[in-house]
Formats: C-alpha cells, sequence, structure tokens
C-alpha cells in the first residue's frame, strides 16, 4: 500500500488521501461487519429467546390436574408469535415427574443435569436442523397429583440467522453511506487545505524574476513549514546573487581607475625617449600592477566566502589548524620576508563550526594587514575563553586612531592615509566570514601596545575519547 500511495501522490495528493480513506474504510468495514453480525445474532437469538420462552409458559399455564392425572389442551397463542417466522419449525415436549413424555416429540432430548426451576436454553438437532430450546418447569402439588413437569420449546434458526444477517447489511449500509461522505469530505478538506499552495503558486508566477523578497507565512502551520524553508532558499539565493552583483559592480569601478592608469602609463613608456624617466615609468608600472592583482586577488576571496558561507556545509574546525595553515602557506614571507610572524596555539583543541577554507581567507587578510600597517613582531594564534573561540591576529604598533578604527571593515574603505593604498577589502572579508558562521570582528587596541584583530565564534566541545 505504501508503494501504491508513493506512485499516486506524484500524480494527486487528493488521490492518496481518497485511497488511504478507502483502505482504511474497508479495514474498518471488516470489523464492523464482523461486530454486527455478532451483536445481530445475539440480538436475535435473546429476541427469539424471549419467545420461546413466552411460549413455553402459556403452555404451563394451560395444564391443569384431572382426575388425578395432568391434562393440557394446547393454547394457539403459545405458538403465534413463534409463527412469525414461517420457515422455521417448532417442536415441544412435555415430561412428567418420572422423565415420561406426556405429549410431545420424543426426539428431543434434554442436556443432563437439569435441576432446579430456572428457566434453561440449550441447542440441539431437531430432525437433522439446528434449533434452540428453552425448558420451562412448573410444580404441581395436589391431592391428587404432584411433582414437577418440565415444558420443553424449540424453534429451528432460519429467522435468527436472517434477523442477524440484516442487521449486519443494515449496519454496511450505514458504513458505505458514512463512508462515502467521509471520502467526500476528506477530498474537500484536502483541497482547501492546499487552496493557501494555489496562492502561493499564483504570487510567485506574478513576480518579477528579481523579486527573491520572502513569501508571506500566514498559512498554517503544515504550510508553514514549507514556506519557512523556500524563504530560507531564497534568502541564500539572494544573497549569491547579491554577492555577484557586488562583484561585478565593483569590478567595474575599481578597476577602471587603475586600467586607466596602466593604459596612461603604457602610452608615457611608448613615447617617452629618456632612459631614466622610462625607468621611472616601469616602476610605476610595476607598482599599478601589483596593485591591481592584490585588489583582484581580495574582490576574487570576497566573493568566494561569500559563497561558501552560504552553501558549503558547517564543519568541525579546529582553529589550531587554521593557525598553523595559514602559518605553513608562507604568503608573509613573500609579502614581506623582513616581518618576523609568531604561531601561538594551544594544548587543547579550539573547535568551532565553520568551513575551514573560509576561515583561512579571512586570517590571510588579517594577517596581510597586520603586516603592511603593523609593526613588527606579528603574532598570529586561537584562544578558548569560556565559551567564545576566537583567532587572531596582533602585531605590535598601536593602530589606528579611534575615529578610523570604527569606519574599519566596511567595502573598499580606505580610511585614513595609511591606507590609501587599499581596498580596505581585508577586514571586509573578515567580517563577512564572522557572519557567515554566527561570529563577530572584534578590532581592538591593547593598552596601546599591541594591536589585534579577531574572529570570535561560539565554541562546540570536543568529542570525548
Amino acid at each position: 500500500m505504501a508503494s501504491l500511495l508513493n506512485r499516486l501522490g506524484a500524480t494527486s495528493l487528493t488521490a492518496r488521501v481518497a485511497l488511504g480513506v478507502t483502505f482504511l474504510l474497508a479495514f474498518g468495514g471488516v470489523i464492523v461487519s464482523v461486530a454486527a453480525f455478532a451483536y445481530g445474532r445475539e440480538a436475535a437469538r435473546s429476541a427469539y429467546d424471549r419467545l420461546l420462552v413466552g411460549a413455553a409458559n402459556d403452555i404451563a399455564s394451560a395444564i391443569a390436574v384431572v382426575d388425578g392425572s395432568p391434562v393440557l389442551v394446547l393454547p394457539h397463542s403459545a405458538f403465534e408469535l413463534l409463527a412469525l417466522a414461517p420457515d422455521d419449525r417448532i417442536g415441544y415436549r412435555i415430561l412428567g415427574p418420572d422423565g415420561e413424555t406426556l405429549t410431545g416429540y420424543d426426539e428431543i432430548v434434554l442436556p443432563d443435569g437439569l435441576t432446579g426451576f430456572q428457566d434453561v436454553f440449550f441447542d440441539a438437532p431437531f430432525f437433522g436442523e439446528n434449533a434452540r430450546y428453552v425448558v420451562v418447569s412448573r410444580q404441581f402439588a395436589e391431592r391428587t397429583w404432584s411433582g414437577t413437569v418440565r415444558i420443553v420449546v424449540g424453534q429451528t434458526l432460519l429467522a435468527r440467522e436472517a434477523m442477524a444477517f440484516d442487521i449486519t447489511r443494515k449496519a454496511l449500509y450505514v458504513l458505505a453511506a458514512s463512508g462515502f461522505a467521509m471520502m467526500l469530505l476528506a477530498v474537500l478538506v484536502v483541497r482547501a487545505v492546499f487552496n493557501p499552495l494555489k496562492r502561493i503558486a499564483s504570487g510567485l508566477a506574478a513576480r518579477d524574476p528579481h523579486d527573491l523578497t520572502p513569501l508571506d507565512t500566514d498559512v498554517p502551520r503544515e504550510t508553514a513549514i514549507m514556506i519557512q524553508a523556500l524563504n530560507g532558499f531564497m534568502g541564500r539565493l539572494d544573497r549569491q546573487m547579491n554577492s555577484m552583483r557586488h562583484l561585478i559592480s565593483d569590478t567595474a569601478h575599481q578597476l577602471r581607475t587603475p586600467v586607466a592608469a596602466l593604459r596612461a602609463q603604457a602610452d608615457l613608456f611608448s613615447d617617452e625617449k629618456d632612459p631614466e624617466r622610462r625607468e621611472r615609468v616601469v616602476e610605476r608600472i610595476q607598482t599599478r600592477s601589483s596593485s591591481l592583482g592584490r585588489l583582484l586577488d581580495q574582490m576574487l576571496s570576497q566573493a568566494l566566502v561569500i559563497h561558501r558561507g552560504d552553501s558549503v556545509r558547517r564543519e568541525r574546525v579546529d582553529l589550531r589548524d587554521v593557525v598553523l595553515d595559514v602559518f605553513e602557506d608562507g604568503d608573509h614571507t613573500v609579502l614581506m620576508p623582513h616581518m618576523e610572524v609568531v604561531p601561538t596555539v594551544a594544548d587543547h583543541p579550539i573547535l568551532v563550526l565553520a568551513d575551514a577554507t573560509s576561515l583561512q581567507e579571512a586570517v590571510k587578510n588579517l594577517l596581510s594587514n597586520a603586516l603592511k600597517y603593523g609593526r613588527a613582531p606579528v603574532r598570529i594564534g586561537a584562544t578558548l575563553e569560556g565559551d567564545t573561540a576566537s583567532i587572531w591576529v596582533e602585531d605590535s604598533g598601536g593602530g589606528p586612531d579611534p575615529d578610523v578604527l570604527s569606519a574599519l571593515g566596511s567595502r573598499f574603505n580606505q580610511a585614513g592615509p595609511i591606507r590609501q593604498n587599499s581596498s580596505g577589502l581585508g577586514l571586509a572579508i573578515a567580517h563577512a566570514v564572522a557572519n557567515s558562521f554566527e561570529g563577530r570582528l572584534v578590532l581592538e587596541n591593547r593598552q596601546g601596545e599591541t594591536f589585534r584583530a579577531a574572529l570570535l565564534f561560539p565554541a562546540i566541545k570536543a568529542e570525548s575519547s
């Protein structure tokens, strides 16, 4: 049934519900049929047993003692009610105190152990047919005759079984009618439940392709789960598109000036005849090319970080490994070979849920800033303080002024004269990485002696071995 429901689910949820209700009604119908038949048999048994008792009592009341012997004139009323079942056969037997048959069918055999004067019911055959009997006892205490007379009245079971089947059939009619009503109601309810989805689909179809604003969540709870997931997906997609738009606009904006400057320097070089001036032009071209290369690297790094922040699965990352990977890459030996970089790691794991590649990009940019604008020695490390894990870069300079410090971290910020040759993307990249993994970027002047740029994240506990 599960596989059939899955196949139908690809076509129609209404069909799934209808089939599920059908199976439920079929299973319930079997149970109700058995219960109805059992109830019908019990009801028929009880009704016809009362008729048997009434007939036996009528016969018992018609027995009289005449001249020292019991005399019976069968009353017609005793069998009138039993005659309502014309297809059934009726039998009776009256027994005297000694068990002799006073009148009736000797073929009717009483069960053993009959004592007392209570009405006794039993089942036994009657000329090859199943029958139901009742035994009614009447005590006589006359001067001329005394003793107990037992009246046995029986009837075959055709009417009882017909009544039981009739009750069962009517119960099934009611079940079928209620089942049809339930199926109709289920279909209507399913369609009503999924009306919000139709409205959402219509709204999505009418949207502008660039409109990724969240959908209205004023829907039933069961549907709201899907809407929330869809809003989360559109939010990630919107951030990806914003990243692409920013990359394109930033590229157009930031590359126009250095490319134009390179073209102008190249024109000057081709027209310049003086060797000394040509050498200075070449130096300027090299400087511009190097600056342009760093700008492109940072822009691509920022796009990569934003992309991975929304698409890459979070993993357990030991910040000590990130520190050692950045240090062992040796980029600092190329940028500033004369600057000393000292790695500092703890003895215990410092774990966070993040992406190692993104963290490495962020730390490389922080280290690059420290090498360019700080003072030796530069330290890079990871520490754990309470529930907060941090990975940081620290130099021995005092850092920028507080007003300049408050403006750092935005895209293409060039606050202060010291950063005129910088795109300002380094701290923006670190800030984006921190936001992607529920962390934050902290820039602080530590008592005027050192300047630290740190990424702080919620720490997770190491698995016990």
